[in-house]
């Protein structure tokens, strides 16, 4: 059986690195033809890259690109390259590098990357034919008409666990049948606090997920909630469902990733221990399973799921990501761009906590209120436009802030 060509992006974040788990115990399944990287870890980079003997390295950061040249060079010496078996990737450099991975010769593009730079990657791969396996939620939620409209059926498939979940719980069932998609949320570290209780939150606090080991990037948005909005917009766009039929529900163990209830009173569930291992296994090898991705539920122990309502006044992300998403064109790129700048500086200890998504709410609030805003059509210049225009004003509004 032929193996199946993986071109991985982000393959040193927290993504990438299990992708290359659940590849490596799988080998006879899959071949990596292409890692993209920003470049932050070059002696890493070097390491996935002669491991796999992936014949194309792409990096972001032209600064980067001595050090991993040098990073590879020092890998395959330490491999023993002077016995001339080991073969030294070809490095794509520049900001365009990982949408030349997506193009390439491949069956499957995981796109793990982190932000709105993942957009152009994701429609390079589906203009390319390839199957999307994405974990990049921002790119379909920034530009969701122009993802869906590339997208042939079967052709993106959800690898943050929630949709997975919901991709599978709906895989056989009818549109038609289903009353309500149900987001579960972990509630993150802060779950039963206060408004008033989060105002002196520290990066180390937020950075300490309860169930989930992530990048800090999507941990800092489980604090506040903004990931679980992005979600409830990317379950809108993947599955056809109004926001007033998506709900999200607080579950702290994290074991049931998502539900869907039907019209007839059952409810789908699909629950596992918290390992992304699963959900990745499953967008590389989709629709089939790959037997031993994660440890199952150990059923032979007591156990007991709890779920809560969403504190929507001390957690309102999830009411301003609907905002975004229910108006559609760009305001969810908007959204996605003010958030990452204000992580970014809540990070750099520029902005507190309740700052992040309050700034979000007033530079999304500034966007919907101009009349300009409202095209009739989503393209991607209109995207980026939007993104460059939201990433000023949240800049401009954190220093107020300071």
């Amino acid at each position: 059986m032929r193996r199946t060509r993986v071109a991985l992006l982000g393959s040193t974040g927290s993504i990438g690195t299990q992708a290359l788990e659940v590849i490596a115990e799988n080998r006879d399944r899959f071949e990596v033809v292409a890692l993209a990287a920003g470049g932050s870890d070059p002696a890493l980079l070097a390491r996935q890259a002669l491991a796999f003997d992936v014949p194309l390295v792409a990096v972001a950061r032209g600064s980067a690109a001595e050090d991993v040249q040098l990073a590879l060079y020092a890998e395959a010496q330490r491999r023993g390259w002077s016995s001339g078996d080991l073969r030294i990737p070809r490095l794509l450099v520049g900001p365009d590098a990982a949408t030349e991975a997506a193009r390439s010769e491949c069956e499957v593009v995981l796109n793990g990357m982190t932000g709105a730079v993942g957009l152009r990657p994701t429609l390079a791969a589906l203009e390319a034919g390839r199957t999307l396996a994405l974990a990049n939620k921002e790119s379909l939620i920034i530009g969701g008409p122009l993802v869906k409209d590339l997208a042939a059926p079967g052709q993106l498939v959800p690898v943050d666990s929630e949709h997975s979940a919901l991709a599978q719980a709906l895989r056989g069932e009818r549109i038609e049948d289903v009353r309500r998609l149900l987001v579960t949320a972990s509630g993150g570290p802060f779950r039963g606090r206060s408004r008033a209780e989060l105002a002196d939150v520290t990066p180390e606090q937020a950075m300490a997920h309860p169930t989930w080991d992530m990048g800090p990037v999507i941990t800092i948005n489980s604090a506040t909630l903004v990931n679980k909005g992005l979600e409830v917009i990317e379950a809108h766009l993947l599955f056809d469902i109004g926001f007033d039929r998506i709900d999200v529900v607080v579950h702290p163990s994290s074991v049931v990733h998502s539900m869907v209830e039907f019209v007839d009173g059952s409810t789908m569930v699909q629950a596992s221990p918290p390992d992304m291992r699963l959900p990745i296994a499953l967008g590389l090898a989709w629709p089939e399973r790959l037997p031993g991705a994660a440890a199952p539920c150990d059923w032979t122990q007591p156990v007991s799921w709890e779920f809560f309502p969403l504190d929507e006044e001390a957690f309102p992300a999830v009411s301003l990501a609907r905002r975004a998403g229910e108006f559609g064109r760009t305001a969810p790129a908007v959204l996605n761009a003010a958030n990452e700048v204000c992580v970014d500086a809540f990070v750099a200890g520029h902005l507190d906590f309740l700052g992040i998504v309050d700034t979000v709410g007033e530079v999304l609030g500034e966007h919907l209120s101009d009349p300009d805003t409202a095209h009739d059509d989503v393209t991607l210049e209109r995207v980026l436009a939007a993104d460059a225009a939201a990433r000023e004003r949240a800049t401009d509004l954190v220093e107020r802030r300071r």
